[in-house]
């Protein structure tokens, strides 16, 4: 098999899978190793073009799209992302944070997959959302294989052109409803779900049934949206903007978590003593505007990666109060160490394991990424 080709302006593939949105592609050579619903994938890049091999899929061709379209669409690469970085406001928090994520986009990932693994996050660090979307997918998903090209003791090609290509690894695809919701609880804890286990069984017996049917929600309102997935179990504000953003690419939604809140507090409203969730979620919708899940991206993977490593104290001092309190906490990140671990595990034992959250409530209520 052969490398595609795609062109890629204005994008960064690292900055963009290392990005908190999506868990389980993994660093192989000099690209990465992963799979777009039914597809093992490898991707590299060099300068403007993306370059990808990809393996066999159980579908007939007929009913598929030319791979180049596939993986343009799942890395957005049709975004105009020049208009969106423009339509950010102009501060020095979010400049400071488009400098530095430029060319992350905001991947298009398929709706089953995003819902569940979102599920799983609650009160769980980015490592430990790897862990568990890998134990799914060794687990209960199917293996596919990308085959290689010559043996070499490393199993990766030597470079050529500048590129490496991969070959002759086993990628497992996400399971489907239907193979998750036919497990057992118990099953889905061995793979590190704990109290989540009881949620992520529930709501795929419900997309499995057609009793809450993904695809048909393209079509509803953000309100409407909101609404219906916050109805699934395990799905509260948090979970439900992030699915939106991720996999519905409702680019106006902002999810707010721990590291979104410290910056939107500390940067944006520095000398409020009172500040409810009810009033950073105006201030967003305001503020950030149509591309709000573009400039929470940003200022997410600035505060994680960039701020937290300069040891920026602003963004990484006091504990939320907001997120410990929130019932919920139905997020993509603890990164919280101020709070002990005591703590956690006492909260995590009285937390709800299957509330809901009303529509109106979506849009920015905290939670931990």
């Amino acid at each position: 098999m052969n490398l595609l080709e795609i062109p890629a302006q204005d994008f960064d593939l690292p900055k963009t899978l290392d990005s908190g949105q999506v868990f389980h592609w993994e660093k192989v050579g000099r690209g990465f190793l992963g799979a777009i619903g039914d597809y093992p994938v490898y991707a590299e890049q060099g300068n403007n073009v993306l370059r990808v091999r990809r393996g066999a899929t159980p579908r007939p061709a007929g009913e598929t799209h030319a791979p180049p379209r596939i993986l343009a669409e799942y890395f957005a690469l049709d975004h105009p992302l020049a208009e969106i970085c423009a339509s950010f406001p102009d501060d020095p928090v979010m400049t400071a944070a488009q400098n530095f994520c430029g060319g992350l986009r905001i991947i298009r990932q398929p709706k089953w997959e995003c819902l569940a693994t979102f599920i799983c996050s609650s009160m769980k660090q980015v490592a430990h959302i790897r862990q568990i979307s890998r134990a799914l997918r060794e687990r209960f998903g199917v293996a596919r294989s990308l085959l290689r090209v010559r043996p070499v003791a490393d199993n990766i090609d030597p470079p050529k052109n500048g590129f490496a290509a991969a070959n002759n690894y086993v990628v497992h695809v996400f399971p489907s409803p239907r193979r998750l919701a036919n497990s057992s609880e118990n099953e889905l804890r061995e793979c590190g779900l704990g109290y989540r286990a009881k949620n992520l069984l529930a709501t795929a017996r419900l997309v499995s049934s057609g009793e809450a049917d993904l695809e048909a929600w393209s079509a509803l309102s953000d309100l409407d949206l909101q609404a219906k997935l916050c109805e699934l179990p395990g799905v509260g504000a948090k979970v439900a903007n992030c699915v939106m953003l991720f996999a519905y690419e409702r680019l106006r939604a902002f999810p707010i978590d721990v590291w979104i809140e410290r910056v939107l507090r500390q940067q944006y409203f520095p000398r409020a003593r009172k500040l409810n969730s009810q009033r950073l979620r105006k201030f967003c919708e305001s503020h950030f505007g149509e591309h709000g899940g573009y400039a929470q991206q940003y200022l997410f993977h600035y505060a994680r990666t960039a701020l937290r490593k300069s040891g920026g104290s602003k963004v990484s001092s006091t504990p939320l109060r907001s997120a410990r309190n929130n019932k919920r906490n139905d997020g993509r990140m603890g990164g919280n160490k101020s709070i002990s671990m005591s703590k956690r595990k006492n909260k995590s034992k009285s937390r709800s394991e299957n509330g809901t959250t009303s529509a109106a409530q979506v849009v920015s209520a905290p939670g931990l990424r």
